[in-house]
């Protein structure tokens, strides 16, 4: 359970003014179950620096029935944390869920990796091919553009030529002598 309310209790058109956005205080309340799980995860130690971090600033700012409301700035100076990030974690608590206030956002990769095991096998053919004319042997570039060059691949930088190549333990300057 948890409250967000304005300091100033005059009209909204003065809100407005103000910017009354900014000073919005967050109120964070806190169940028996949801302090005792926070009591966990900061006693054992074993969670992410941040959740543990965040679990503490929770804690601390708990007015709820079940605890002492700490003062902001204390809480900032034993934690060597900025009031800010108190407030963030306040706001996020009220404004979203008890996890993400405890865990942060989750990120999910967007794309899908370009090179995947049938681009890296028709590199590593490409690579012990024969060179074109004109080339002693391949070069990271020149493969790049080979790859371009025959559908392979939309395109590729010669950085992940090379790579590739390391990962699949092949030299694109050792000569073939079969």
């Amino acid at each position: 359970m948890s409250t967000k309310y304005c300091r100033l209790k005059y009209s909204s058109y003065l809100c407005r003014k103000l910017k009354c956005e900014d000073m919005i205080k967050y109120r964070v309340t806190l169940t028996k179950e949801e302090r005792d799980y926070l009591l966990d995860i900061a006693q054992k130690g074993k969670s992410k620096a941040q959740k543990i971090r965040n679990a503490i600033i929770l804690l601390n700012c708990d007015e709820g029935e079940f605890s002492e409301k700490q003062n902001k700035s204390t809480i900032a100076q034993v934690l060597h944390i900025s009031e800010r990030t108190i407030e963030r974690v306040k706001r996020v608590f009220v404004e979203e869920s008890f996890e993400m206030a405890l865990n942060g956002k989750t990120y999910e990769i967007s794309k899908e990796p370009k090179i995947d095991g049938d681009v890296e096998a028709k590199l590593a053919t490409l690579a012990c091919s024969e060179t074109p004319e004109g080339y002693a042997r391949w070069t990271l570039r020149l493969l790049a553009e080979k790859m371009v060059e025959l559908s392979y691949i939309d395109s590729i930088s010669h950085e992940a030529v090379r790579q590739v190549l390391k990962k699949t333990n092949l030299s694109h300057g050792k000569k073939n002598d079969l």
